[in-house]
C-alpha cells in the first residue's frame, strides 16, 4: 500500500487533547490515532450513505425481517459498498 504525507495544522491547546487521548487510550502515535479517526469518519459517511439508499424500500417488504435477517442484508451491502470504492 502506498502512503503519502499530508502536513495538518491544529492549534496548541486541541494538539494537547489529541495528545491526550494518544496516550490514554494506547495509540503508539498520534499518526495512528488520526488514521483511525479518519477512517471512523468514512465509514460513518458510508453508512449513512448506505441508509440513505435503503431508507425509501422501508416498509414495502411484505414479509416480517427479523433483525438477524437485517444484519445480514446490512453487510452484504457494506461488501458491496466496499467493493465499489
Amino acid at each position: 500500500m502506498v502512503t503519502e504525507m499530508i502536513t495538518l495544522k491544529l492549534d496548541d491547546g486541541f494538539l494537547k487533547d489529541v495528545d491526550d487521548v494518544v496516550k490514554k487510550e494506547g495509540y503508539q502515535n498520534r499518526t495512528e490515532f488520526i488514521r483511525n479517526a479518519l477512517r471512523e469518519q468514512v465509514d460513518k459517511a458510508r453508512l449513512k450513505e448506505a441508509l440513505i439508499e435503503l431508507a425509501p424500500l422501508k416498509g414495502k417488504s411484505k414479509k416480517s425481517v427479523s433483525d438477524l435477517d437485517y444484519e445480514k442484508a446490512r453487510a452484504r451491502a457494506f461488501e458491496e459498498l466496499e467493493r465499489q470504492s
